[in-house]
């Protein structure tokens, strides 16, 4: 997603007139750049304020996104909070899963070992 003032100014105007023509519209629009806030400057304490506001404008498209952040909100909370990411661990998984199915099977354990140490 665009942040709006990064957009051409023909493409801004035209999401402009969309959204102002519809209040509901607006609102959805509102909401969801103040989410994108909330991920990009990692103000996860902003997310319950940002919920009830979801339920208070009563937005049904974003209700069932709501519940499921709420369903484990503090880890939600600490995830666009703290600094820690799990990304590197992510590669190693990810590059160990190509390497065991670029053999397509074949061989057994102390092979795929060999193929992971050497690469």
């Amino acid at each position: 997603m665009t942040r709006p003032s990064d957009l051409p100014d023909h493409i801004r105007r035209h999401l402009d007139d969309l959204v102002a023509s519809c209040p509901h519209l607006t609102a959805l629009a509102t909401r969801v750049r103040e989410f994108a806030d909330i991920l990009t400057e990692r103000h996860g304490h902003n997310l319950p304020a940002w919920i009830q506001q979801v339920r208070t404008d009563d937005l049904p498209t974003l209700h069932s996104y709501t519940n499921g952040l709420e369903k484990d909100i503090d880890a939600v909370i600490a995830g666009l909070t703290l600094p820690y990411s799990n990304g590197p661990m992510e590669g190693v998984n990810t590059k160990t899963k190509l390497i065991k199915r670029t053999m397509y099977g074949r061989a057994g354990f102390p092979l795929l070992r060999q193929m992971i140490l050497l690469s």
